[in-house]
């Protein structure tokens, strides 16, 4: 079994949702958004992240208009 890495993750998690209790915890981040349907914020450029919207469709554009 795998130990997480709570701390570590806080540090150099990109996500700007300040209020969000899985912060840090990478897998209960992506298992919620998964759920929902999304992708979980640090997967997007800052700005996009920013939007908060983490729509997979969203992600497929913003990630499209990388050079």
């Amino acid at each position: 079994m795998m130990e997480c890495k709570k701390e570590k993750n806080t540090f150099t998690c990109t996500c700007t949702y300040e209020p969000c209790s899985r912060k840090g915890s990478c897998c209960d981040c992506i298992a919620y958004h998964r759920k929902s349907g999304e992708l979980p914020g640090c997967l997007f450029p800052q700005e996009a992240e920013r939007t908060y919207n983490r729509g997979a469709a969203f992600y497929v554009k913003v990630m499209g208009k990388k050079p």
